[in-house]
């Protein structure tokens, strides 16, 4: 899932705290740090694991289904990678760098995770967001047209851009394979010398600002110098302190079948697509032999991520065939071949959490990833990474304290 999620704007600090993760890692080389213990095999912390096997850590990593698995925020087929975050200057250069990165390590590894179909963002009556976009992604070099609606629709006639008063559209953005990207890092961990195990997580007691090791299966305990956090919807289940400040949102996903040889929205001839008008919806056009898939951005009710059932909705099914109706007519009849019911995991104020536990010098918690996060994962892991192992200070924005400030008010 990718999506716009309506988030507030950054202080104009943000691109100073970010900036560092932009042009790559600094050149330094780093001897062994010491052991660290990861929790959560999803796009943020199995890219975190590997970053920090990288720059010359011993990382176990730990997840109690595996990565990419059916209850996971990084489970699914795909995600979308686009960089165009209205005023928030941060996560477009996070997503710029990550793109470079993703391209890096698929050629590293000989295996195709990232497809470019250009993403195509829809503009609503109220332009703010986009219009403040624009100089953003010049800065961070990423190439885009501000298309007017009539081009549009010479350019893609089986959209119906009714209400929509102009695009941005992104040549080089696109889809990334997601579950095939979680076990594509998780390889790559094993491969470069990192260790593995599927198992529940318990953490430990906390004495003089230190967790004392964690609880895996009956009566095992692990130690290790740090611990990252990055269990996604369950952060609040894991931490208590933090589940007001972390909500699971129920998230339905839709697939509709095209027409027998017709490849107009597949992604031969049609982009990624967000629709940044009420109600938000966004797609991944048909792909790799499946349906063409959508789904409305609007928070679902709160999910228990470990015991909801996985089934749709009736109304959620009618809103989507609505939307399809209007914005795509020639599809408004396709039969529905595939669903998925995943969660969004917002912070209160719908950014990124990376930050100490506040009571645990050696833990850290990593997580909020929304609906936008996994295109992130590789520069999350290196945010990480510099984090736990002293290197650079993540960005204050990400810092615990603005949101547990707010809940206690």
């Amino acid at each position: 899932m990718d999506t716009n999620s309506s988030r507030r704007s950054f202080l104009k600090t943000s691109a100073i705290a970010g900036a560092a993760y932009i042009a790559g890692p600094p050149a330094f080389a780093v001897s062994l740090r010491g052991s660290v213990i990861v929790v959560g095999a999803g796009a943020f912390g199995g890219w975190s694991a590997l970053q920090l096997l990288r720059k010359g850590a011993k990382v176990t990593l730990l997840d109690a289904w595996g990565p990419g698995n059916s209850r996971a925020s990084s489970g699914g087929e795909t995600r979308v990678i686009r960089a165009t975050y209205g005023p928030e200057e941060i996560y477009t250069k996070m997503a710029a760098r990550a793109l470079q990165m993703w391209q890096e390590n698929e050629q590293r590894w000989n295996l195709k995770l990232f497809f470019r179909t250009g993403v195509l963002w829809m503009v609503g009556k109220d332009d703010s967001y986009e219009r403040a976009a624009l100089p953003l992604l010049r800065e961070a070099g990423v190439r885009f047209e501000k298309i007017s609606t009539a081009d549009c629709t010479k350019r893609w006639p089986q959209v119906n851009f009714e209400n929509i008063s102009w695009s941005i559209y992104e040549p080089d953005s696109g889809y990334l394979a997601a579950r095939r990207g979680c076990e594509a890092v998780l390889s790559a961990f094993l491969k470069e010398g990192g260790q593995y195990q599927q198992a529940q997580v318990t953490p430990g007691a906390i004495a003089s600002k230190s967790m004392q090791g964690i609880s895996i299966n009956p009566g095992e305990v692990l130690n290790a110098d740090h611990y990252v956090f990055a269990c996604g919807p369950w952060l609040g289940k894991v931490f208590p302190f933090l589940a007001p400040v972390i909500t699971p949102t129920r998230q339905e996903v839709f697939f509709f079948g095209t027409a027998a040889g017709d490849p107009r929205f597949t992604d031969a001839q049609l982009p990624v697509w967000i629709d940044n008008s009420k109600p938000l919806f966004y797609g991944i056009p048909g792909n790799h032999w499946r349906g063409f898939k959508m789904a409305d951005d609007k928070r679902g009710p709160v999910i228990d991520p470990t015991t909801a059932e996985r089934q749709i909705s009736d109304e959620g099914l009618a809103a989507a065939r609505a939307y399809l109706r209007l914005r795509f007519p020639a599809m408004a009849g396709a039969p529905l071949v595939e669903s998925r019911v995943c969660q969004y995991e917002n912070s209160t104020d719908n950014n990124f959490i990376l930050d100490r536990h506040p009571e645990a010098e050696n833990v850290w918690i990593v997580g909020g990833g929304s609906g936008h996060g996994f295109k992130h994962g590789p520069v999350m892991g290196e945010m990480v990474s510099d984090a736990v192992l002293g290197v650079k200070a993540p960005p204050a924005e990400m810092g615990l304290g603005r949101l547990l400030k707010k809940n206690s008010n």
